[in-house]
């Protein structure tokens, strides 16, 4: 079984947490409501995954690790033969003009179409309904 090594990033601002939802794309209406995440690439450490993640899935920069939070395993079965190894991080964001909702792509690699997502500011207090397991360290934020 795979265990592949994932970073997730939750950037809080104000007492709020960025998230995303897949928009305009079919294959992806079931995904639910996520903060931005992904893979550790071959000789990446995850405190520069977690920034890149959160860069190519919000399309902004000025973000910055203000702590690692830790880490859980995720079972992907039956989705896929893995599990996930995740590193969670707290983000902050700089730059001063972030907007309330705006919409961004990820080119990924080139090897698919870009992925839309719909990007706004959650009140951190709902952030238990995230999905696939991304709140599972939430609460260390309060820590």
């Amino acid at each position: 079984m795979l265990r592949p090594q994932k970073v997730v990033a939750y950037v809080v601002r104000d007492g709020r947490l960025l998230v995303f939802l897949h928009a305009d794309d079919a294959g992806f209406d079931q995904s639910g409501l996520q903060v931005p995440a992904g893979t550790v690439e071959d000789g990446e450490l995850p405190e520069v995954a977690v920034l890149r993640e959160a860069a190519e899935e919000t399309g902004l920069d000025g973000f910055r690790v203000e702590r690692y939070l830790g880490a859980s395993e995720f079972d992907m079965r039956p989705y896929a033969d893995a599990i996930h190894v995740r590193h969670f991080y707290h983000l902050s964001i700089d730059s001063p003009q972030v907007p309330q909702r705006w919409f961004s792509e990820e080119r990924g690699d080139g090897d698919r179409p870009p992925i839309r997502f719909e990007c706004y500011w959650l009140p951190l207090a709902q952030g238990h309904v995230l999905a696939a397991g991304q709140s599972a360290l939430l609460g260390r934020l309060l820590d």
